[in-house]
């Protein structure tokens, strides 16, 4: 008999795992006590004789060592806590600092690492991804509203000094022309060069580097409202008398100055909104908690949740968070598991299930073997995605893209011509400044952030609102795609399905006994992916047959399995597949497997050495909630198909049962990737939704593949779209949620066209002939301008309340 290292516990040593280190034996209980010991212990070889790889011993310089109970002990080299005797573990290197990347919103191909302003549209750069537990950066908030707050305590006043004489106060006459225009000077002088030189820096930038944008504009207009009235102060004589009224030049301070604080305002308004399109990925971080609670050599404590490594046993007890991924080693429990599924009911673990970090655990207490750790969870995953899927571009924004590059100039000959015309047709006197007014007032109400957000914007919010659903959307794109498909191609097994078949007959033929027959069955099918095989494997267990072990194993996708056990070929698969192998009597349970499938079983035929051995037969139930989301998928207007390898007779069953509009029996993997081809050259916009790897070509082949998060790696990565939790509804939620999504963009798109269309003619003038009171003051297109991008932004955030039940 032998101590296991890591738990403590007796091994016999005939039976247990072993390692080698320094030329002495280990004695492990299990193999997550052996690597564990391996991941802190460079190994030789294992027990079975195999060269185990060698991990590089790490230099004294390189490594520390530290007690778990008392982290304040540490060392340079192994050995024993001077407090408490425990073995010192060596700490993990440390990651490197992660360096925070900036990007702009409206341009996601702009990167850089420090904070700052984009150089094409002049937009404050917000971090690309967002880290846990970091502070979040609002400085540029923090500027805004500063400059905003002294901008008000100086504007308020200058406006009100500008407005008295309009209202029958003569306080220009009561001070004095030269006085009152100079007191303006020195109220707004503060407020242009100062709370407004963020405008004027990014708009001179923009011209250097001829990206020209909104800040183009508005330094231009301001700085020559303001430039204009500060050379009427210093040098009135210099100012021809076009420009005068009654021989006093008007100046427009307070103009310069509102249009500045309007703006500000503005700024502040949206970049408070913008921080809140952050908000699924920030309450996505939120679900992992601070610290776990790590059970060694029987002892357990509370350590940092970065400290957990891979086969570290941890303690989760009720109402707390589960750490990372992983699997209970014992106990039981209710695992809420809505924040990231959308799921409301509680989901019941026991040993040996799968729990995913950030869930809740409800009920019980149990044990759990971390699996998962650090960005290898399914937390940080979805973070990760849910990150970058924001920051793509859908194809519309390709449309508001081409518009915003001609914007600009455009908007700046349409003031060039306003003044041109106010001045030679001279409508209204004096005419030159009037000319100037109206030129300026062009120039402030054109807005094209307001095109340039009204995708990314929506984008950023939808996908995270679906994330907060279990709704993982690779990209933008595929958002954009979504909202047009008609056709839903489903697998059947696992997508409409439990994907949890259990054995119900193992029927055997000739010579061989049912337990012969279901333990050759279940020896190949142990290294098989596929549900069904799981659940051969899973009844020969219950009926206690031990299983051979097995050679020369190969899977044909979408048909069956071969190897070799105890010497014998043993093929199983389909009936066709045993048909094409020349297998003999294969006929001899045609009649039983007929009455088994109209009852909705898989049925697998078995050969031996090339004679028919029998068949097993599993069922599969159906989801309890595929039902409903067929017949609401069946509402929203979308054809519902069903392709399974399954047998005919199984597959009408569920068709019939749901409602399918059509299905297909017996298709393989190239066959549902035809079947796609098929309808794509229809015209049908189809989407495919399935789990396995034999989905993964008809996933790619459509127009948006749609793997269940329950599915394998394979099937989540051809698809663009990922349930987390693996179910139907899941289909409803997205489709959905596009819908709603490229709806608020049109109507972004709509907003910011029709403003601008309108807003610039009749800030030119164009309506003055009809009214001369339809002109529009510098001032309220400042306010206009400023609006249009918080309404654009403002619209986009209504995605966080949509309704996506099923």
């Amino acid at each position: 008999m032998a101590i296991d290292p890591i738990c403590g516990m007796t091994v016999d040593e005939s039976e247990g795992r072993t390692a080698q280190r320094d030329g002495k034996a280990y004695y492990f209980c299990s193999d997550h006590c052996r690597q564990k010991f391996l991941a802190m212990v460079p190994s030789e070889t294992q027990a079975s004789g195999r060269q185990h790889k060698t991990a590089p011993k790490a230099s004294s310089a390189a490594q520390t060592y530290v007690c778990p109970m008392h982290p304040e002990v540490t060392s340079d080299k192994p050995g024993a806590c001077t407090k408490c005797g425990m073995t010192l573990e060596p700490v993990p290197p440390q990651a490197a600092k992660t360096t925070v990347i900036y990007t702009c919103p409206m341009h996601p191909e702009i990167e850089q690492d420090h904070p700052g302003n984009c150089p094409k549209c002049g937009m404050a750069l917000e971090p690309k991804s967002i880290q846990k537990n970091a502070p979040e950066d609002d400085s540029e908030l923090r500027d805004m509203s500063r400059r905003f707050g002294m901008a008000v305590v100086l504007t308020v006043p200058l406006a009100l000094l500008a407005m008295l004489p309009m209202v029958g106060v003569p306080f220009d006459r009561w001070l004095g022309a030269t006085a009152f225009s100079w007191l303006q000077l020195v109220l707004s002088t503060p407020v242009v060069l100062w709370a407004g030189w963020p405008f004027f820096d990014r708009g001179w930038r923009s011209i250097v580097t001829w990206n020209l944008n909104m800040f183009t504009l508005i330094a231009i207009g301001t700085g020559a409202a303001y430039l204009y009235s500060l050379a009427a102060v210093l040098f009135p004589n210099l100012i021809p008398e076009d420009f005068k009224h009654h021989g006093r030049v008007e100046v427009y301070f307070e103009a310069a100055a509102v249009i500045v604080m309007l703006v500000l305002l503005g700024q502040v308004l949206e970049l408070r909104a913008r921080r809140r399109t952050s908000g699924a990925i920030r309450q996505l971080l939120s679900l992992a908690p601070p610290t776990a609670r790590i059970v060694r050599d029987g002892a357990e404590q509370d350590a940092p949740l970065e400290q957990v490594r891979q086969g570290d046993v941890l303690r989760v007890r009720p109402g707390e968070k589960i750490p990372v991924d992983g699997m209970i080693q014992d106990g039981r429990s209710a695992v809420d598991e809505s924040m990231l599924t959308g799921e409301p009911l509680p989901v019941e673990k026991k040993t040996g299930d799968k729990v995913i970090g950030g869930t809740v655990n409800q009920t019980g207490s149990f044990l759990m073997v971390a699996e998962k750790v650090g960005d290898d969870t399914v937390l940080s995953q979805i973070v990760n995605m849910v990150a970058n899927a924001q920051r793509s571009r859908a194809p519309i924004q390709k449309v508001a893209d081409t518009v915003a590059g001609y914007f600009v100039p455009a908007v700046v000959l349409v003031a060039i011509a306003t003044f041109l015309v106010w001045s030679i047709v001279q409508p209204r006197q004096p005419a030159l400044a009037w000319a100037l007014v109206n030129a300026v007032a062009v120039l402030i109400i054109a807005c094209p952030c307001a095109l340039g957000l009204a995708t990314p914007m929506s984008i950023m919010v939808g996908i995270g609102r679906g994330a907060t659903e279990g709704v993982l959307i690779k990209d933008a794109e595929v958002l954009e795609t979504l909202e047009k498909v008609d056709t839903i191609v489903v697998d059947k097994t696992g997508t409409l399905t439990e994907g949890r078949p259990k054995l119900t007959e193992c029927l055997p033929a000739g010579s061989f006994s049912t337990d012969e027959l279901l333990r050759l069955a279940a020896a190949v099918e142990q290294q098989s992916e596929h549900p069904l095989a799981h659940a051969i494997v899973v009844g020969a267990r219950d009926r206690k047959i031990e299983l051979p072990s097995v050679e020369d194993f190969d899977s044909v996708t979408g048909g069956g399995v071969h190897a070799k056990v105890e010497g014998k070929a043993v093929l199983i698969g389909k009936r066709s597949l045993l048909a094409e192998q020349g297998v003999s009597n294969i006929a001899a349970l045609d009649e039983r497997a007929d009455e088994l499938q109209q009852q909705g079983r898989t049925v697998i035929y078995v050969s031996v050495a090339g004679q028919f051995a029998g068949l097993v037969a599993a069922a599969d139930p159906i989801k309890s909630s595929t039902p409903e989301a067929v017949r609401t998928l069946h509402s929203l207007g979308l054809r519902i198909i069903m392709l399974t390898g399954d047998n005919e007779k199984t597959a009408k069953t569920v068709a019939d049962k749901l409602g399918i509009d059509e299905f297909a029996a017996g298709a393989r993997p190239q066959d549902k990737q035809r079947r796609i081809q098929a309808l794509r050259a229809e015209g049908r916009m189809v989407a495919m939704a399935g789990d396995g790897i034999n989905d993964a070509p008809a996933l790619a082949e459509a127009a948006v593949g749609i793997a269940m998060g329950t599915g394998t790696d394979v099937a989540i990565e051809s698809s663009g779209v990922t349930l987390v939790q693996g179910d139907l509804r899941g289909i409803v939620k997205a489709v959905k949620l596009s819908r709603a999504t490229m709806r608020n963009i049109r109507q972004n798109l709509f907003f910011a066209f029709i403003y601008n269309a309108l807003g610039v003619p009749i800030a030119a003038g164009v309506l003055y002939p009809i009214s001369e009171h339809l002109l529009l003051n510098p001032m309220i297109a400042a306010a206009a301008m400023s609006l249009s991008s918080i309404s654009v932004v403002g619209n986009a955030l209504r995605l966080r309340t949509i309704d996506l039940t099923p």
